[in-house]
């Protein structure tokens, strides 16, 4: 069937909604049901909001559920009045009496269901891409003429030799594509939360089989979506190779970035939960990305570190065999005192504050005999650098500065003398010249 054909059928049932009958009636009622719908779907939104603040302890995903609820009451209440209305007026009239509204029901009650699956879709544009897609099927499906439009749109098709490509092929590709991938996603969300809660596979490893899981899922997703479609990708091996080769060049560091993000899941170097150092940047690792890891700093900034930094540059990680991390601090003390009675009051102050470690007791030694002080080490472990480094010095240093006030213990610091001297300096003085001013 042409466009031509479908637009003259289109003409004429909208001629014949415009003649005085039951098919106009069925028009005016389908009106007066969606003015309904509409005007009771704010007061109807309101008492839903009621009762959601009036109770506590809702689910992210009841909350979810609830407000696409809202967002579509008018829609839910219009399926609700004219599948009502199609159901009575079947019992009481003649069937070709009530078609146009039982039809309309249909389609809105699809629009509606096509709406919330269309959910499961994360990305924003393509989930608005195939619910359209969708919602055009659905009601050329239900009218009748999903087969004419089918045809005309295989008629718009590219040929080159035995190559065809139509643009019906290429939308059901899409389709399929996209309803395989949405399927795939959610699969691999199920097992890679299983993955995650056995504890007897390392952190590293739980990323690299989640990502494994996701590459296998997706690419048999779209491979197996366009195959099924007819479309035979033999013939785009040759261009596929030269695209592949360019790509190849201008690629290099994203390629890099991935061969480097596997190396470290293998080698479990570096894990989510580690705390590590990379130059100036200090943080614990969030996530492990197959281009980069995502680094948290105390003060809540979020580094993108790139994984091949990671593997040639040099890392600091903090927690990689086990959870200690030792601490030094230095200090002085004046020379008149007791330097026994020092190194034991610099222990007892450092075991006395919280996170440190009495399992290892801190340890202090004198490194040098300085200008104006006695130079002390103070060495302490913790195992908690993900609750901060600089905190927990200052802390100590805070213990130190009360335990040595309380026990007369004087911390040198540089003083100056300044002499001001009498009147014979005048004698060393020049004399006060032409030259000298």
């Amino acid at each position: 069937m042409s466009a031509d054909e479908i637009w003259t059928i289109v003409f004429q049932f909208f001629e014949n909604i415009a003649a005085p009958g039951w098919r106009q009636n069925q028009v005016i009622i389908l009106i007066v049901l969606a003015l309904m719908a509409w005007f009771l779907s704010g007061p109807v939104v309101t008492y839903i909001e009621r009762r959601v603040r009036a109770r506590e302890g809702w689910s992210k995903w009841q909350l979810r559920a609830i407000v696409q609820i809202k967002r579509r009451m008018g829609l839910i209440l219009f399926v609700a009045f004219s599948g009502s209305v199609y159901l009575v007026m079947r019992e009481v009239t003649w069937p070709s009496r009530s078609y146009l509204i039982g039809l309309v029901s249909q389609i809105a009650l699809v629009w509606l269901l096509i709406a919330y699956l269309g959910r499961l879709v994360r990305n924003r544009f393509l989930r608005r891409s195939v619910v359209w897609a969708m919602w055009i099927y659905a009601t050329l499906y239900l009218v009748g003429l999903h087969d004419e439009v089918a045809e005309g749109l295989d008629g718009l098709a590219f040929e080159l030799g035995t190559f065809r490509l139509s643009l019906l092929t290429l939308i059901l590709a899409a389709v399929m594509v996209g309803a395989l991938v949405t399927g795939a996603r959610i699969v691999s969300g199920a097992m890679a939360a299983s993955i995650r809660r056995n504890e007897d596979i390392s952190p590293s490893m739980q990323v690299l089989a989640v990502k494994a899981v996701q590459i296998v899922l997706y690419g048999c997703a779209f491979f197996i979506g366009v195959r099924l479609v007819g479309l035979d990708l033999t013939g785009l091996a040759v261009l596929s190779g030269a695209i592949g080769v360019g790509l190849g060049f201008g690629l290099q560091k994203v390629v890099s970035n991935l061969v480097s993000g596997v190396i470290i899941l293998l080698d479990k170097s570096i894990k989510p939960g580690d705390v590590i150092s990379l130059g100036e940047t200090f943080g614990w690792i969030e996530t492990l990305g197959a281009r980069y890891a995502s680094v948290v700093t105390r003060d809540g900034k979020e580094y993108l570190i790139p994984n091949e930094d990671l593997i040639t540059g040099q890392v600091v990680n903090w927690s990689h065999s086990n959870e200690f991390v030792r601490l030094d601090i230095y200090f002085g003390t004046s020379y008149g005192c007791d330097p026994h009675m020092v190194r034991k009051l610099s222990i007892e102050a450092a075991k006395g504050v919280e996170r440190v470690l009495t399992s290892r007791p801190p340890v202090c030694h004198i490194v040098g005999f300085g200008d104006s002080s006695v130079d002390y080490i103070l060495r302490f472990w913790i195992t908690d650098p993900t609750g901060g480094l600089t905190n927990i010095r200052g802390n100590v240093y805070l213990a130190l500065w009360d335990t040595f006030k309380a026990n007369d213990i004087s911390i040198p610091f540089p003083q100056r003398e300044v002499r001001v001297l009498g009147e014979g300096v005048h004698q060393v003085l020049p004399e006060d010249t032409e030259e000298s001013r």
